[in-house]
């Protein structure tokens, strides 16, 4: 910050990093507030020294375990005579296994190898030390700002949003000029300095451009992606040495011209080469760590709850595929809490009849021997001085746990169809080709890559020292050419906010899929097209996560078109009074139901979706899901704030257009300060409000999805589309889809107003149209002023990451770049937004 200012928070120099610890710090209080890990500065200081701690007990007690213990007398091979009578009985204690401290220090100086180890061990750790100190003075520094800036005691910090919490650092702009580039800052720069690298990653593994994904000759398709390899890929494309970015905002100006792109490549896959040479030379170390803190680690737990390991959690990969542009940790972590439920479910459907028989049996066996020797331990204690009698009792006992993991409740129904419908809704991400398939073990199989054994995460962690080195060397050093083709394509300059992705701007006509509603809104080409619906679904979760936030006009139209679209399916349902049936499964569904009314109202969409398409085929049945959601949609968009809310979704579905869910009201106001809106109330019913709040916003967002994926499946029905959970070579020459068939039917019809969708005044469909005719044009080669060009969508056939080709060249055979070319010739590939 400089202090030559008269303002202590103007003009801060590193905004990404002061942004970035302000989300942490936000993040960072524990309960009541959602998502949050840690609480306040005195919790972040403590959990940084039992860091360096752990790390010095780590070194030290293993340096102890190879040097200073006599194994002959702990394993009673070597006898120990305390007294000077031999005839009395001799008790070996603990201290007895433990050599002098002469012998101890003695043996360590003998051991080269460990001294080794022990220097850089020390290195490290005073490293971490500097990092510790440094990030100290930044936590006292945000710690200041909360209360000095943005008036928010570090006592009451847990009760507010993050939302509260951005709309009062945008207030601040105004104030100090904390960011001296432009005078007001929007919602959207302040994620895109949060997430500036994090919306690159998720771009790349949007493409597949990483080298994350293999078929094996045994396992088939497998991922592999550990925080390892990913540390490594930001290492070599952010932040390293000869990264591509200069500092944390600006990518080199070399990267942004296409003149010299073969000698960027060539000097990417030197660097890569070098990179990963590196990671081979520390492969003892790295490995030898992973192996002793995984020990440390879970040894214990695997002790007390065996079945541990068999748990599943979100796999790395998982969490970025199913990332959102624009989604912050502690959102993504939200949301997938959620569906952590329904996914155990669902992979707990997948149960081997002979597995489940091999299983009973061998628990039988385990049992039975277990039985006898517990039993005879209670008449006689002595038998636990046996050899190996303890360790037999611990493996039975270890056993017979894992085999009760895989013998399944016999009272349990499991239901695929409906569990997949659920897990969408609150993933929002999935493949084409998994829905009508779930119970398929191929579709298992492709959900264990992003819901995975907690154990296979622990043995991939534990490889990673030694795959890393050769997908470094092997798969990413041919990609070089692509990587720097990729980041010159898809990179924008804007002001204020310096270099971002271009797929973060959430831009329906430079990245939208014509399959996701996007048919005549877009002019992307294949290559320009974010896959599975990223960019439509990322606008829809940005925008209805911050109802504050204003986006240009091309993503209006988008939410304008989608809410029509909504009315108009609504309007379809109510007229066919397509409300849920008041039968046993309905009833049953909704009574189990423990949580709030939100998550209520998605699963009964998804139990009356499930009873109305039992009696009809498979078209009749999408076109029921799609009405139902866009009734339990339109629920949402009150236009009446001052009718009764109802009881239950029933109700809503009879009400029609008046009609809302409890809470919807409030949710107008959802970018108010919740204490602001509870008037006098105490810190915890403004945390209740927020958490209310806070719920339907994730509630319509999962409806959102649910009703996309639903217009996605009508339109691939329509026009076979490719899905991209694997993709061909063959995906090369592909042509960009055609335009929705149904966009242009149905009379225009008002459009409710939601809180969701932050617009100044309802937009008509002609208006919208008109918009997309005239608005300005943000193609990689400049700016064209708005209004003044109208250019009709252009099609592009596919080429690799390289670049495009007009439909009358070959997708094949592009016309190369001159490799010696001027970079002055070429026009820059960067744009100001």
């Amino acid at each position: 910050v400089s202090s030559s200012s008269s303002a202590p928070w103007h003009h801060i120099e590193n905004l990404d990093l002061f942004f970035s610890r302000i989300s942490f710090r936000r993040a960072g209080c524990t309960p009541p507030s959602p998502g949050l890990s840690k609480n306040g500065f005195t919790c972040m200081l403590i959990g940084e020294i039992f860091e360096l701690m752990q790390f010095i007990f780590v070194v030290a007690f293993t340096t102890f375990l190879i040097s200073c213990v006599d194994y002959d007398i702990l394993f009673a091979n070597k006898a120990v005579n305390h007294s000077q009578h031999p005839s009395e009985p001799i008790k070996v204690t603990l201290p007895d296994a433990f050599l002098p401290p002469n012998v101890c220090s003695a043996r360590i100086q003998a051991n080269s190898f460990l001294i080794c180890i022990l220097v850089i061990a020390g290195v490290f750790w005073i490293h971490r030390l500097v990092k510790f100190i440094y990030n100290i003075c930044c936590y006292w520094e945000i710690h200041s700002f909360y209360i000095n800036a943005l008036k928010i005691p570090m006592s009451t910090l847990p009760y507010y949003t993050w939302q509260e919490v951005q709309a009062r650092i945008v207030q601040i702009q105004k104030e100090h000029q904390i960011c001296i580039h432009k005078k007001e800052l929007t919602e959207l720069d302040i994620y895109h300095r949060i997430l500036r690298f994090k919306n690159y990653m998720v771009a790349m593994v949007n493409k597949s451009l990483l080298p994350i994904r293999f078929r094996l000759p045994l396992l088939g398709d497998t991922v592999f992606y550990t925080r390892g390899l990913k540390y490594n890929f930001e290492l070599i494309f952010f932040w390293g040495p000869g990264s591509l970015f200069e500092n944390e905002w600006s990518l080199k100006a070399e990267y942004k011209r296409a003149g010299n792109r073969l000698e960027l490549a060539e000097k990417l896959s030197t660097r890569i080469l070098l990179i990963g040479i590196a990671n081979f030379l520390l492969c003892p170390l790295i490995l030898i760590w992973q192996i002793l803190y995984a020990f440390f680690s879970y040894t214990e737990i695997l002790k007390r709850e065996p079945g541990s390991l068999g748990a599943r959690c979100w796999s790395l990969y998982g969490r970025c595929y199913l990332r959102h542009f624009n989604e912050l940790d502690h959102e993504l972590h939200s949301r997938l809490s959620k569906g952590y439920k329904p996914a155990s479910k669902y992979m707990n459907c997948f149960i081997s009849p002979l597995l489940t028989i091999v299983a009973k049996n061998v628990a039988f066996f385990a049992g039975s021997i277990l039985a006898v020797l517990i039993a005879l331990t209670i008449y006689d204690e002595d038998v636990l001085a046996v050899e190996h009698v303890l360790t037999t009792v611990t493996l039975l006992g270890v056993g017979i746990t894992v085999c009760r993991s895989f013998i399944p409740d016999q009272h349990l129904v499991f239901c695929p169809e409906q569990l997949l419908r659920v897990i969408l809704a609150h993933i929002h991400y999935m493949p084409d080709h998994w829905q009508g398939n779930a119970h398929r073990y191929e579709t298992r199989d492709e959900f264990a890559q992003l819901f995975q054994y907690k154990a296979v995460f622990i043995l991939e962690e534990l490889l990673s020292p030694i795959i890393t080195p050769l997908i470094l060397i092997i798969c990413l050093r041919p990609k070089s050419l692509d990587i720097v083709d990729f980041f010159r394509n898809f990179t924008v300059e804007v002001v204020g906010v310096g270099d971002t992705c271009s797929f973060a701007q959430m831009d329906v006509r430079q990245h939208g899929h014509p399959a996701w509603m996007s048919a005549g809104k877009t002019e992307a080409s294949i290559y320009q097209q974010a896959e599975d619906g990223k960019t439509e679904l990322s606008l829809m979760h940005f925008a209805i996560t911050n109802p504050k936030w204003q986006p240009p006009r091309e993503s209006t139209a988008f939410i304008g078109f989608l809410k029509e679209r909504v009315h108009r399916d609504s309007s379809v349902a109510l007229a066919q009074q397509a409300v849920l049936p008041e039968n046993a499964l309905f009833s049953s569904i909704q009574s189990l139901q423990s949580e709030s009314e939100p998550h209520s109202l998605i699963a009964n969409v998804i139990a009356g979706s499930s009873v109305l398409g039992f009696h009809m085929g498979r078209d009749g049945q999408a076109s029921r899901h799609l009405s139902e959601v866009a009734s339990a949609l339109r629920s949402f968009s009150p236009l009446q704030s001052a009718q009764q809310p109802p009881s239950s979704f029933q109700t809503a579905g009879r009400d029609g257009e008046g009609a809302q869910p409890r809470g919807a009201s409030a949710m107008t106001a959802s970018g108010a300060d919740a204490r602001t809106v509870s008037s006098g109330s105490s810190a915890w019913e403004g945390q209740l409000q927020s958490m209310i709040l806070s719920e339907y916003a994730s509630t319509e967002m999962s409806l959102h999805a649910l009703y996309m994926h639903e217009l996605h499946k009508q339109h691939a029905q329509l026009e076979p589309e490719r899905h991209t959970w694997h993709r061909r070579e063959s995906d090369e020459s592909g042509e960009s889809a055609h335009e929705e068939l149904d966009a242009q039917r149905g009379a225009p019809v008002p459009i409710p107003r939601s809180a969701s969708y932050p617009f100044s005044s309802p937009r008509q469909p002609a208006e919208e149209t008109a918009t997309l005719q005239t608005g300005f044009q943000r193609r990689y080669g400049g700016i064209t002023d708005p209004g003044t060009v109208h250019r009709a969508p252009s099609h592009f056939s596919r080429l690799p990451l390289g670049g495009w080709a007009e439909d009358g060249q070959s997708a094949r055979h592009p016309e190369p770049v001159p490799e010696e070319s001027s970079e002055d010739e070429l026009p820059p590939q960067i744009h100001k937004v």
